[in-house]
């Protein structure tokens, strides 16, 4: 197929990934890079990122319906595109292009992040939503979604994959091991992990979001790196003994992204325990769970040690991910199978109106 792909794309995010998988499944993809709109004043970018509106907008809009009317893709594929308006979707329906929106965060959250005006109009002129929730399924079709998906986050195989043969605690450098936002209560969390256990507690993420989080003499003794990307990120996962995945309540996350890419690196995964992890990882042997902070500590103690544990319990989750498709290929398969499905009825649609107009 054809493939219009509007999201914001950089080397640095998973949208570029999910657009590597679409060209390796062989179809044809149109970027649409989204950053290109963005103000490059920081003031400016900020308002038009919190109203959604203004010429940038306009201007989005108005070039994504040349470009499909000139392409004429059979899908349009947009990735966490909070700028793109109700009148266009329906634009492109009348192109008899199908609509398929991948949304990866949670806009009916407690996190109240801003910017989701216009992405909240246009739900019921999408034909495919793609949600990472069971709960999400419930709130867009009352928002009157045409059609809704649930698919789980992935890890990119061309990034991130095993370390060498022979890779041991002898080239591992971080102990316990974090690699991300601090989200929720995190940052209190790997603090006490530290000051009250005496754990080697490691993070790498924005320094900024760290800093605001963290107390100093913390932020000052934890904080190691900065923002890990592409194979800094897979050798982070590679050098950790113990690599922490947190479930993000604030966005009633069911699992989370790091795990999947955590396992793809082969790296031993300690988890928050949840329902959407318990389904994908046998505890104890694919991965380790813990709920609470006496049983995190718990498990650090009991694995930290162990090395010939975590080797296997990491060897046995990564052949688990690549078996079951947690990888972007597999993830966006499902996708398009659906979204064929549906092209099928908006081209049938589109013919049936044609020879009633006659």
């Amino acid at each position: 197929m054809k493939i219009l792909y509007a999201t914001g794309l950089s080397p640095n995010d998973t949208s570029l990934y999910r657009l590597w998988a679409l060209e390796r499944l062989g179809h044809h993809v149109i970027p649409f890079n989204v950053f290109d709109y963005e103000s490059r004043n920081p003031i400016f970018r900020k308002v038009n990122q919190r109203l959604v509106m203004g010429p940038s907008v306009a201007r989005l809009n108005g070039d994504l319906i040349k470009i499909a009317a000139a392409e004429k893709p059979d899908i349009l594929w947009t990735d966490k595109l909070l700028y793109i308006r109700p009148s266009t979707l329906d634009r492109m329906r009348a192109m008899n292009i199908a609509t398929v929106s991948y949304m990866i965060d949670n806009p009916f959250g407690t996190r109240q992040d801003p910017g989701w005006r216009l992405y909240m109009k246009g739900i019921p002129h999408y034909d495919l939503h793609v949600v990472q929730r069971d709960k999400n399924i419930l709130d867009y079709k009352s928002r009157g979604a045409r059609d809704v998906i649930k698919i789980q986050t992935a890890y990119e195989p061309t990034l991130q994959f095993p370390p060498p043969d022979g890779w041991s605690d002898a080239d591992r450098n971080r102990e316990v091991s974090f690699i991300g936002t601090p989200y929720d209560d995190r940052a209190q969390t790997l603090t006490r992990l530290s000051q009250e256990c005496k754990f080697p507690v490691v993070i790498s993420g924005n320094p900024r979001q760290w800093a605001r989080a963290m107390q100093p003499a913390a932020y000052k003794a934890l904080f190691n790196g900065g923002e890990l990307f592409r194979n800094e990120y897979r050798e982070g996962i590679w050098k950790s003994k113990i690599n922490l995945s947190f479930i993000t309540h604030s966005n009633c996350d069911e699992f989370v992204h790091k795990s999947f890419e955590i396992a793809g690196c082969g790296g031993f995964l300690l988890a928050e325990r949840s329902d959407g992890h318990m389904q994908r990882f046998k505890e104890d042997e694919e991965a380790v769970f813990f709920t609470g902070f006496e049983e995190l500590v718990a498990k650090i103690r009991r694995y930290l040690p162990d090395e010939a544990a975590r080797q296997r319990i990491a060897a046995a989750g990564c052949v688990r991910a690549a078996r079951d498709g947690y990888y972007n290929d597999r993830q966006v398969e499902l996708i398009l199978e659906r979204a064929q499905s549906i092209l099928e009825k908006v081209k049938s649609s589109a013919k049936t109106e044609h020879a009633g107009s006659r």
